[in-house]
């Protein structure tokens, strides 16, 4: 019996975990199921028709355009950041401060953050200002922050930073032996980043940005609080299908689009498990 138990002990620990898993991730996700294919208490395929609908399909790009070229544009600069940072003593006080300060701003959102862009380069922010008394040029344009261009600016804000702490493991797994072998051969360095850490680290580059797609695509708060009327991204949409006060009994609707969001979103990850799974192979 006491034979039993210990063999048991080790899952018994991961209890408190798969509860979690299902209060806060099974349970909502069979909620939005079974609410995206049923409409006034019933079965109905009323709300998927209404996923190819014009004004979704047109969201749903949206979404698409601003996660997608977030997670490009963070996993480029991301990338030279954490390799600029490796490049330095493992244990300098550069990289402590940079790795700090990441993991800081990587979790910087919401109305804070929003906040913080109004006030630096809304219609009366402090850069705004600067550039229109000196330079006779208004920042602000007609708006643009308060639209897709504006919200691709705030998002690749904590893109980056989330960028080099995914990625900075993976760079640092790479092996000085394998540069030296590579000159030693003959090899240049852009040889050697061609054909030896180019194709080790594609894989792992790759998947960091699928992650940093699928936390721009599922990103809320920070829009929520910068766009206060339309819905240019799918979140918005949602909320919009659920609060809305001129277009009632929506609720359905935000169903079936969580569950698009869903479906995207587990692709994605999807992927990003796979990739994964490929360059833990040489980080081993």
């Amino acid at each position: 019996m006491s034979r039993g138990i210990r063999h048991l002990a080790p899952t018994l620990g991961l209890v408190p975990f798969l509860g979690y898993l299902t209060i806060f991730l099974l349970i909502p996700t069979i909620a939005v199921l079974v609410g995206a294919f049923s409409d006034n208490g019933s079965p109905s395929l009323t709300n998927i028709r209404a996923l190819g609908g014009s004004d979704v399909l047109r969201t749903l790009w949206r979404s698409i355009l601003l996660s997608g070229s977030t997670a490009v544009i963070g996993a480029v600069f991301g990338a030279l950041l954490a390799y600029a940072v490796v490049t330095g003593a493992p244990d300098g006080t550069l990289r402590r401060m940079v790795t700090s300060a990441s993991g800081v701003l990587a979790q910087f959102g919401g109305v804070t953050l929003a906040f913080a862009f109004i006030a630096t380069i809304g219609f009366s922010g402090a850069i705004t200002n600067i550039v229109r008394d000196t330079f006779g040029f208004d920042l602000f344009g007609n708006g643009w922050l308060f639209g897709l261009p504006g919200l691709i600016l705030v998002y690749t804000y904590f893109q980056i930073p989330l960028m080099l702490i995914v990625f900075l493991p993976t760079l640092d797994g790479m092996r000085v032996q394998w540069r030296e072998a590579a000159e030693s051969l003959g090899a240049t360095t852009w040889q050697f980043w061609r054909y030896v850490a180019g194709p080790l680290l594609f894989p792992a580059f790759l998947g960091s940005m699928l992650l940093l797609f699928a936390n721009a695509f599922a990103a809320y708060a920070t829009a929520a609080a910068l766009v206060s009327q339309g819905s240019p991204i799918l979140p918005l949409f949602i909320r919009s299908a659920l609060t809305s006060e001129i277009l009632l009994g929506r609720e359905n609707l935000a169903y079936a689009l969580a569950l698009d969001m869903i479906v995207v979103v587990a692709v994605v990850m999807t992927a990003y498990a796979l990739l994964l799974r490929r360059t833990a192979r040489w980080l081993q």
